[in-house]
């Protein structure tokens, strides 16, 4: 059961927040590409792949930040930082987490499967990238963004312009609060030589990452002009650019518990949008509302 225990936490099962970061994107795309009734077998597909994929992800990145990680207080417990598990058991379980999605996927056509392996290498790519440039982010975006053109192709057997515009919402949506989370850690990575967005931007951070969040209002605008959104989708959106603003005055100060609350937060933004989706879809004639707006 310790075991258990120990891979359980080198999943990050503890810690549920990037898997909903992975999968309410992946869940309006479903909704957008089966026009708000995707089938209850591919949500039930996409769902057990987002935990896989994301699990399978944080295996790997442990394994590849095993020994920096023994030298910041955040994560020397880490399983693989702390020998709890060895290498070889944190390679053995990330290669059986990427063949059980990969069994998942072969249940769908061969564009997604061929969008999967895309998917697989800049997941992989990811943890070793901090190593080579200071925007490992826009690789863990690109990465997050795949099940976007995954979702679009299981459903229509295309990936669509609007498919793309989501893809790219959601990848400048990951840089910006992928920068918060890697605000709180600046300090230590610059002690072990890991490169990241937040150190890149340096003092010019929260221009950065205002600029971001701006650009993926814009695009998420733009994905709701293409689907002729109700107004409860534009609702969601204006929400969105709230909880960004309050974000940006959270970590202000710059301050590594208030830049992992606004972190933690954008689940909520992530959420709210997915529901703008839904109600499109499922609540589109609301005549009182319109008025109003």
């Amino acid at each position: 059961m310790s075991r258990l225990r120990h891979y359980r936490a080198l999943m990050r099962m503890d810690k549920p927040i990037g898997t909903w970061l992975l999968a309410w994107p992946t869940f309006w795309a479903l909704l957008v590409a089966g026009a708000g009734d995707p089938s209850i077998r591919l949500v039930a597909i996409f769902a057990a792949g987002v935990f896989l994929m994301r699990s399978a992800g944080c295996v790997i990145n442990d394994f590849a930040d095993r020994k920096l990680d023994r030298h910041v207080q955040r994560t020397r417990e880490r399983p693989l930082a702390s020998g709890k598990v060895t290498s070889a058991e944190a390679l053995v379980l990330f290669v059986g987490l990427v063949l059980l999605a990969f069994l998942l996927v072969l249940t769908l056509n061969w564009l997604t499967v061929g969008l999967s392996a895309v998917a697989l290498a800049l997941a992989a790519a990811y943890p070793f990238a901090k190593r080579f440039t200071h925007l490992p982010q826009v690789i863990l975006g690109a990465a997050f963004s795949m099940a976007i053109p995954m979702a679009f192709a299981a459903v229509e057997y295309r990936v669509p312009l609007i498919a793309w515009v989501l893809f790219a919402a959601n990848l400048v949506w990951t840089v910006a609060y992928d920068t918060q989370y890697a605000m709180a850690d600046r300090e230590d990575d610059l002690k072990v030589g890991i490169k990241s967005s937040a150190i890149l931007f340096g003092r010019y951070d929260l221009i950065a990452i205002a600029l971001l969040q701006t650009l993926t209002i814009a695009l998420l605008a733009l994905v709701g002009w293409m689907m002729s959104a109700a107004p409860y989708y534009w609702i969601s959106v204006a929400l969105a650019a709230a909880m960004f603003v309050w974000q940006l005055w959270m970590i202000s100060g710059r301050e590594p518990d208030q830049c992992m609350r606004a972190f933690r937060q954008n689940h909520y933004v992530g959420m709210i949008i997915a529901i703008g989706i839904a109600l499109h879809f499922w609540l589109p004639d609301v005549p009182w509302l319109g008025s109003l707006l």
